[in-house]
């Protein structure tokens, strides 16, 4: 009769520790990527928005096709094809992170580097915001406290602005719709499965919006250096990277790791904003930013909590199991 070995308790729980910390590596180099594009995009200078778009587009479909490529997994673009309705959310997945990018690298070269960051803070409240209004979920009372604040720093910072802060509204807006409709796709895709199909549902919008600036005599490309288009050409490389890591940490770490780690992402495009490259950041801003801070703060203490909660569930539910 055979004889079953299980793995030591001591061997397991360094291979968890081990995978958790991995993925926490993983998930910081995301964030931090993320959160220093501002000074890549300025560096694009004089390229605009819409031709760094384009390219970025372009390129990130070249390196996700050759990573395919190499591992074989090209046919799953057939499958695809075949499949409407998963086509129809992908290209609307696409829609909306192609309006995400364009708004934030608009903001970043146009010098409001600072408002797209509060973008970035806004998200994880429009998201919450989405899930009541869309999906019909049920918040805490903690959530709905959160919701509420942040929906006063809004009336806040549009009050010192003058104006709402569309750049942040709309960020915020897009990539929560993003997340939602990724959500709905599901895990039938992988990472970089979905990065190439959102780009090339997109690539023939950025080729025909590069032939339109070609004949205007409005690119950049192959005009301003060899740094200049090495840069352009890198913006591929640029994109699929955090993606990557971002999903390789997703799979080893709890989501509340996650949602802690993503604020590095603002904090850091506010430190290039008003540290490096030199935006006005008033006092009565930054007010508006530690109302939005207040709001995260709440946020985080409630899914810390919830995290803490099921834990405790899972280890009652397992003393009751033995």
């Amino acid at each position: 009769m055979a004889t079953v070995q299980s793995t030591p308790p001591q061997t397991s729980t360094a291979k968890t520790t081990s995978k958790t910390g991995n993925g926490a590596l993983y998930g910081f180099l995301a964030y931090l990527i993320w959160g220093v594009f501002p000074l890549y995009f300025d560096a694009l200078k004089p390229a605009g928005a819409w031709e760094v778009l384009s390219h970025r587009i372009i390129w990130t479909l070249a390196v996700c096709l050759i990573a395919l490529a190499t591992t074989g997994q090209l046919g799953f673009l057939v499958r695809l094809a075949r499949n409407p309705r998963q086509l129809g959310a992908t290209t609307i997945a696409g829609l909306l992170i192609a309006v995400n990018w364009t708004v934030y690298i608009q903001a970043v070269v146009s010098g409001h580097t600072v408002e797209a960051a509060l973008g970035y803070f806004l998200n994880p409240l429009v998201t919450v915001a989405l899930g009541v209004v869309v999906l019909g979920e049920k918040l805490r009372l903690l959530q709905w406290v959160a919701v509420a604040v942040g929906a006063i720093a809004c009336v806040y910072l549009a009050i010192d602005y003058g104006r709402p802060p569309w750049i942040s509204i709309v960020l915020a807006l897009s990539f929560a719709s993003y997340g939602l409709m990724k959500k709905r796709i599901g895990g039938s895709l992988s990472a970089i499965q979905s990065l190439t199909a959102e780009s090339a549902v997109l690539t023939p919008i950025a080729a025909v919006v590069l032939l339109i600036l070609a004949a205007r005599g409005d690119t950049t490309f192959a005009s301003h250096g060899g740094v200049h288009t090495v840069l352009l050409l890198c913006s591929g490389i640029v994109t699929a990277v955090p993606l990557l890591l971002f999903a390789a940490a997703a799979s080893r770490v709890p989501l509340v790791t996650i949602g802690l780690l993503q604020f590095i992402t603002p904090v850091l495009q506010l430190l290039c904003g008003v540290v490096l490259l030199g935006e006005h950041m008033p006092a009565a801003r930054w007010i508006g930013f530690g109302i939005v801070w207040i709001a995260l703060l709440l946020l985080t203490i409630d899914s810390l909590g919830a995290a803490t909660r099921a834990r405790r569930l899972a280890r009652a539910a397992e003393n009751c199991a033995i």
